[in-house]
């Protein structure tokens, strides 16, 4: 079974009209979902501009 890391869900039909699904997502991620599995998610740019960025140097490149 697949690991859904959001609260609301939406197929692919529905992002006929993508700005009624972030209309009604709020602040909140959706998972976008093709025959019951996740294909990706919509994430508001308000959520991202909380999220810090930082470069990662070689070493760290490396261990992963």
């Amino acid at each position: 079974m697949q690991k859904i890391l959001s609260h609301k869900t939406v197929s692919l039909t529905e992002l006929r009209d993508p700005a009624k699904v972030l209309a009604n997502a709020g602040n909140s991620p959706v998972a976008v979902l093709n025959r019951n599995k996740v294909v990706g998610y919509f994430v508001p740019s308000s959520v991202v501009d909380e999220v810090s960025f930082e470069q990662a140097d070689s070493d760290e490149v490396r261990k992963l």
